[in-house]
């Protein structure tokens, strides 16, 4: 087994994703860059490199059962182990600005078709990596697993007519899949418990990327925080919670 600690990030390539891999190479860990496009990744991981970490580009897709499971054996064979797996490849399933507030998400007219596709990335995908990643999880010493979700995700701050989403357009796609993730990740931390992973969901708040034409106020550093500080939690931390950078969210 390989002494080294090893963490893979799902849609690395760009954003949260591509600056929490570069956070954990900065800690020392190698850092598998997961991203759909060989290419992309490739570029991701050798920016890694010429800072001085220890990146890895694995072409990976999560809704692609055939990618995901080659990524798994890719890891056995070259590591036997994985320390830290953050579920972070995620789609919004809409062109508008922000994914909260787009009209094609609107639940009376939203396109079925659409909802499916942010499920089958943001939802399925996330199980797919998951359980094929619990055997590698499960020979580390001390495994954890982070879940990229979003303030959009509390049903507490949605459903609030005095909060922060007051105003906006329902979502029948997005802000519904990211609460399947909130759910998702208590189901896995209760089950997981007795084996020592830690499993938690995270949201990054408003950051400037692609899926919102980069219309966001955080950087994408900044979001990438509290991926980095659950994915290296020590013994006596938290699993099943929700979190910001700032603190504990509602569900």
């Amino acid at each position: 087994m390989n002494e080294r600690t090893i963490a893979l990030v799902t849609g690395a390539n760009k954003g949260i994703g591509r600056a929490a891999a570069a956070q954990l190479a900065a800690l020392g860990m190698t850092v598998l860059v997961g991203a759909r496009d060989p290419r992309r990744g490739e570029e991701a991981a050798a920016a890694i490199r010429s800072a001085g970490g220890d990146a890895l580009a694995v072409t990976l897709d999560v809704t692609d059962a055939a990618t995901v499971g080659e990524t798994a054996k890719f890891i056995e064979e070259r590591f036997g182990h994985l320390d830290a797996l953050i579920n972070n490849a995620g789609i919004t399933g809409s062109g508008q600005v922000s994914p909260t507030d787009a009209v094609d998400q609107i639940p009376s007219t939203v396109d079925l078709a659409m909802v499916r596709t942010v499920f089958e990335t943001n939802v399925f995908g996330l199980i797919a990596v998951t359980n094929a990643m619990l055997p590698l999880l499960r020979h580390a010493p001390a495994p954890r697993i982070v879940n990229v979700a979003s303030h959009a995700a509390s049903l507490t701050l949605i459903g609030d007519p005095d909060g922060p989403f007051a105003g906006l357009l329902p979502s029948a796609a997005y802000s519904p899949s990211k609460s399947a993730v909130t759910a998702l990740t208590v189901a896995y931390a209760n089950e997981l418990r007795k084996d020592g992973i830690l499993v938690n969901a995270v949201a990054p708040g408003y950051v400037d990327t692609d899926s919102n034409n980069h219309t966001g106020f955080l950087t994408v550093e900044q979001g990438a925080a509290i991926l980095v500080r659950m994915a290296t939690l020590g013994a006596d931390g938290p699993t099943g919670g929700f979190f910001s950078e700032e603190g504990p969210l509602p569900w």
